[in-house]
């Protein structure tokens, strides 16, 4: 038997067929989303949804032919932006995703929405959050007539393949959306009607991984946060493992049964009881390309080929001295969430140690103690140790300086998830849950 598992990413889609008995990948499919909607507005970051719903039935086709034994279907996407559907179920609006900047636009007063919600309800909700970009329309009058309720892509999905014509959310996508009260396990319903939203228009959520309906005779689950799904495709061992995983950008995930935001960690929720305490750096693996560029740079400048310098790189750490002492690098090129001003910062430099080497292991034991501090943080402020370290992405995956540094950061055995498709491999994973196959708590052990 399979389980089909489906990643709408904001520029690629991703579908894995997983088998059942040995919990591995036996196919993956990946296409371009290629979605985005020309607008005239630099802030608007918008998706055409007959596209993507297009691009995924080809591939979903293709694997319904193939095989004859899928036993379920799951979904995951990119988190927080939303749709608009009308009262048949139907998209009514394009999708505005999670880079759109409406809601950071000071059109109330001078302000912001982000700004109003912060300042007159003390909540946190970032631009590209559904709720905030809703409460830009409801303010604007630029709701869909049809308009009925929204959701995110990936449930918008689930409701296509199903037949369903009002959305059922997870409690994973609609902490995303912004609003949301990890208590009652639902939106904060007293800012909504204050902020003059019709709360008849909020999706239903849900705690629970459930079954939506079928399509061609197959169960369809509803789908997770893409960074749930993305733990549950990487983790089996929950109750002992520290997941880090280092993309584009970075970001670290603990599994608890207690909800804690402190300095730099959210509080997401994954089931009724339990949490992923997840801490995020904005520059992750950005902060290797980005010293990558500069050598490429200079070697082009110098007459070199325009070419990938990391195996220049790579050797450099080989013939580097484990003796030589690297330069101290703050990796936060980009900011932090808490501060985007926060620059970066290189020191311990000497005569002994002036190699191109010292500043590639400097960026790399930087990027590694950015993801420890988060850890230390989770761990001050909750009690939680862990004995185990996951490290998924292909900023770790193709790195194995990283991964020894990350090792002796942590203090920690380390395994890397070679499973490339993480959050698809979870949405696969959580397609059986739905059927009543096994519990997530069975799959993580806890």
């Amino acid at each position: 038997m399979k389980s089909i598992g489906i990643d709408i990413g904001t520029t690629t889609i991703s579908v894995v067929v997983m088998d059942c008995h040995s919990y591995t990948v036996e196919r993956k499919y990946t296409v371009k989303n290629g979605s985005f909607l020309p607008t005239g507005n630099p802030w608007e970051r918008i998706q055409d949804v007959p596209l993507i719903l297009e691009r995924v039935r080809e591939v979903l086709e293709e694997i319904l032919n193939a095989y004859s034994d899928i036993a379920a279907i799951g979904l995951t996407g990119q988190m927080h932006g939303i749709i608009y559907v009308d009262k048949d179920g139907n998209a009514a609006s394009p999708l505005y995703t999670w880079q759109d900047g409406r809601g950071n636009l000071p059109d109330f007063d001078g302000r912001t929405l982000c700004a109003v919600l912060s300042e007159d309800y003390g909540v946190k909700a970032a631009k590209g959050y559904g709720m905030v970009t809703h409460l830009y329309h409801v303010k604007k009058g630029l709701v869909p007539a049809k308009a009925v309720s929204f959701c995110t892509i990936a449930d918008y999905l689930g409701m296509a393949l199903t037949g369903r014509s009002r959305p059922l959310i997870h409690i994973s996508q609609a902490a995303g959306m912004g609003l949301y009260d990890p208590v009652a396990k639902d939106f904060r319903r007293d800012i909504a009607e204050a902020t003059g939203m019709d709360l008849s228009m909020l999706p239903t959520v849900t705690s629970e991984i459930t079954q939506l309906g079928v399509y061609r005779g197959i169960p369809v689950s509803g789908s997770l946060g893409d960074n749930q799904a993305s733990y549950i495709g990487s983790v089996t061992d929950g109750e002992n493992s520290v997941l880090v995983n280092i993309g584009t950008g970075a970001q670290i995930s603990v599994l608890s049964t207690q909800r804690y935001e402190g300095s730099g960690i959210e509080s997401r929720p994954l089931t009724q009881n339990c949490f992923l305490l997840v801490g995020a750096t904005i520059c992750g693996g950005d902060a290797f390309a980005a010293l990558e560029n500069f050598f490429r740079e200079y070697a082009a400048a110098a007459g070199a080929p325009d070419v990938p310098q990391f195996e220049v790189m790579k050797r450099l750490l080989e013939q580097q001295s484990d003796q030589t002492e690297a330069w101290k690098v703050r990796t936060t090129f980009a900011g932090t969430r808490e501060d985007p001003n926060q620059t970066g910062a290189i020191e311990g430099i000497r005569v002994a140690n002036f190699h191109p080497a010292s500043i590639v292991r400097g960026v790399l034991n930087g990027m590694a103690q950015e993801l420890y501090d988060l850890y230390v943080n989770i761990q001050t402020g909750t009690g939680i140790s862990k004995s185990k370290l996951i490290a998924s992405g292909n900023g770790v995956r193709r790195n194995g300086a990283l991964q020894n540094i990350l090792r002796e950061r942590f203090g920690m055995p380390l395994e890397v998830e070679q499973n490339e498709e993480e959050a698809a491999f979870g949405a696969a994973v959580s397609g059986l849950i739905a059927t009543g196959t096994f519990s997530l708590e069975q799959w993580l052990s806890i």
